[in-house]
C-alpha cells in the first residue's frame, strides 16, 4: 500500500512522534495550521471514520483525552479542537484525528517551527 500514514506508522518515514503504542501513533503535523497541531493515526489502515470499529475509536479518543491536555498545558493553549475530515476534505485517505490547540487568538497561525514545538512537547 502506498499510504503515507501507513509508512509513518511502520517506521518507514521519519516523523516527530509524541506517543506510540501497539494501535496508534501520535505525530506532529508536517504542515501545522497552529503551534502544536498533532495527529492521532491508527497503525492499521482505515480509509475513514466509517471503517473504524468501536474498540479502535474508543482507544483513539482515550489517547486524545491523555495527550490533548498535555499539549495544552505545555504550550499554554486555552482550548483544544478535535477535528476529523471526511470526503473531499480528507486529503490523506487514512483516518486521523487532528488535535488543534487554540491560544485565544483566532487569526494566529503556527508561529514557531515544528522543531521548536516538538522540543517543548517531548519534554
Amino acid at each position: 500500500m502506498d499510504c503515507i500514514f501507513c509508512k509513518i506508522a511502520n517506521g518507514e518515514i521519519p516523523s516527530k512522534i509524541l506517543f506510540e503504542d501497539d494501535f496508534v501513533v501520535v505525530i506532529m503535523d508536517t504542515n501545522p495550521t497552529v503551534n502544536g497541531h498533532s495527529l492521532i493515526i491508527p497503525k492499521k489502515h482505515y480509509t475513514d471514520y466509517q471503517e473504524l470499529g468501536q474498540e479502535i475509536l474508543t482507544h483513539i479518543f482515550d489517547i486524545a483525552k491523555t495527550i490533548g491536555p498535555k499539549i495544552m498545558e505545555k504550550l499554554g493553549a486555552k482550548s483544544l479542537t478535535l477535528l476529523v475530515n471526511y470526503g473531499d476534505d480528507q486529503k490523506i485517505k487514512h483516518f486521523h484525528l487532528h488535535l488543534l490547540p487554540d491560544f485565544g487568538i483566532r487569526e494566529s497561525a503556527a508561529t514557531k517551527t515544528p522543531e521548536e514545538i516538538f522540543a517543548i512537547l517531548k519534554n
